[in-house]
């Protein structure tokens, strides 16, 4: 029997202030060996604390049996960003593994590893990766950890190089670090290059979803390929780099295109992709997918921003041989006035990819607008061609953003997001909350 439909009680503060970016994972965990859920968080100075605690990177511990929750630092005012937000692994022999970066400001990868198993109230010291001669001076953004048990082998992907996605790996469980090569590579645009999105199987081989550049200043398209037995492949299986560790990067377009820019999709044309989440079950994966619908102006000047206002979330499936993309739900306008591709963003259950949450202005079930950006539960019978809604959060007064759902524990079901008021990624006054339910 399975009880987790949306509940209408109210939901579980787990941190009075904290936001988190989408470009690391995971930002939230649950340890089963002591019925405990973790999440990853930064403090912002207009929040609960203010400025002496801003830009704390912070991890909330919840007891799932107690409900008792304890908050643990692991760097002081680093840097008030939710780019920073850390990524969190639990090691083999029980202990946790947390990295993080600055947005760009400086040239390190950052990370601590707990001093006991299964306990985050201690920490050893700080160490650092410094990207400085590899990276040109360019900075760090961002970390992703994922551990391939048949290689005893820790990955970390990191934006640097260029600003393209780079490797760490570690091959003591994340106690020391060294490079492992970049990705991908191409002539920058803009801002960046390649926003990533990663899944691994735990095992041998770690799937991702990247774009082209920021959508902002390329009308991205959104690639697939996966990392196996040291070759970058594209989703059929072709090896289109080989080596990875110690590669210079290949072009993004060499992999499979899921989301392809211009197309045209129930009859709206999308344009301006961007990864928003992955998840697999065994051959099988799911995405999510951020654009902009039907957009006039084509390549935006500063002053065109406020005209984004319409952005579509898309639902990405892959059974294993091909991927197939349908509708998932009116996204509204930009979230913020000088990010016009950012959006309320939604999660796929990592337990049951027919599962979704997303956060959206707009009420798929009525297409009517709402005052603020309200959280939903989506489930799809048919692999994602048709979906029915359901509301968890209603009437908000204020904004609820960001959903994932918590993996680690298929018996828990663990859905977080944060509300509250956002101005940029750099200031916003928000509590991360939960609902929680037992599968039984």
């Amino acid at each position: 029997m399975v009880n987790d439909a949306p509940s209408q009680h109210e939901p579980l503060v787990l941190n009075n202030n904290g936001a988190w970016c989408w470009f690391q994972d995971e930002r939230a965990l649950i340890d089963p060996a002591n019925n405990s859920l973790l999440l990853g968080s930064v403090a912002a100075p207009e929040g609960p604390g203010g400025l002496e605690r801003g830009g704390n990177i912070e991890v909330a511990v919840l007891d799932l049996a107690t409900g008792e929750c304890s908050i643990h630092v692991l760097h002081e005012r680093l840097e008030a960003d939710d780019h920073n937000a850390p990524a969190l692994l639990i090691r083999p022999d029980g202990r946790y593994v947390a990295m993080y970066a600055k947005h760009k400001t400086d040239n390190y990868s950052r990370w601590r590893v707990s001093t006991r198993p299964h306990d985050a109230s201690a920490w050893e010291p700080e160490q650092q990766f410094d990207w400085t001669e590899l990276a040109d001076g360019r900075g760090a953004t961002y970390s992703n950890l994922h551990r391939l048990d048949a290689e005893e082998r820790v990955y970390n992907f990191v934006r640097a190089i260029n600003d393209d996605p780079t490797l760490l790996v570690s091959d003591d469980d994340g106690s020391t670090w060294s490079y492992g090569g970049k990705l991908f590579t191409r002539p920058k645009i803009g801002y960046v290059n390649g926003y990533t999105r990663y899944v691994s199987n735990g095992v041998d081989r770690i799937d991702l979803i990247t774009t082209d550049h920021h959508p902002r200043d390329f009308n991205n398209s959104i690639y697939h390929g996966y990392i196996q037995g040291d070759g970058l492949h594209d989703a059929g299986g072709t090896v289109v780099g080989k080596p990875v560790i110690g590669s210079a990067g290949v072009n993004q377009m060499a992999l499979t295109t899921v989301f392809e820019a211009g197309m045209t999709l129930d009859g709206d044309t999308l344009t301006h992709g961007w990864t928003t989440d992955l998840r697999r079950q065994g051959k099988e994966l799911a995405a999510i997918v951020t654009c902009r619908a039907n957009d006039v102006n084509g390549p935006l000047q500063r002053e065109q921003m406020l005209d984004v206002d319409d952005h579509r979330l898309l639902y990405a499936r892959f059974d294993g041989v091909r991927w197939e993309l349908h509708p998932l739900a009116v996204a509204g306008a930009g979230l913020l006035p000088h990010e016009q591709d950012y959006t309320g963003l939604g999660a796929v259950d990592p337990n049951n990819l027919d599962r979704v949450y997303i956060s959206t202005p707009v009420d798929p079930r009525t297409a009517v607008a709402t005052a603020h950006y309200e959280i939903y539960r989506g489930v799809t019978s048919d692999a994602g061609v048709s979906w029915t809604w359901e509301a968890v959060t209603e009437d908000s007064s204020v904004d609820n953003l960001r959903p994932m759902v918590v993996p680690g524990d298929p018996s828990v079901h663990a859905v977080c997001w944060f509300r509250g008021s956002m101005k940029s990624s750099q200031a916003y006054e928000t509590e991360v909350v939960l609902r929680l339910t037992r599968r039984t």
